[in-house]
């Protein structure tokens, strides 16, 4: 199980420290760190599509007008930490945010 996002997001820690509760091997990725490559960025974005975007995050808000009417893609690929968190992938499938369905299908 790898769950991608950034170790100073509240919603990833809390995310980590359940997995880690309940004896889930995870793997935390660190989007700052280690960027995704375009590859990973278009498998996300095929997943989920423009949700993967935080538009209310104050990265988001700090872009300019051209960022904004840009790809999904090309916002991820110019500041990851625009990406919505956690994103987990688990035996193939990918989850996004650590909400009610997320918690229960990743700690079953």
């Amino acid at each position: 199980m790898i769950l991608y996002g950034i170790p100073t997001c509240d919603t990833c820690k809390k995310a980590l420290k359940a997995l880690e509760a309940a004896g889930k091997p995870v793997t935390f990725r660190d989007v700052r760190k280690t960027p995704l490559s375009e590859a990973e960025i278009a498998r996300l974005v095929g997943e989920f599509g423009d949700r993967l975007i935080n538009k209310q995050s104050t990265t988001y808000r700090a872009f300019n007008d051209f960022l904004k009417a840009s790809d999904t893609e090309d916002q991820i690929a110019a500041q990851p930490t625009v990406m919505k968190r956690p994103v987990i992938e688990a035996e193939g499938r990918f989850f996004l945010g650590w909400d009610e369905a997320t918690q229960a299908a990743v700690l079953a």
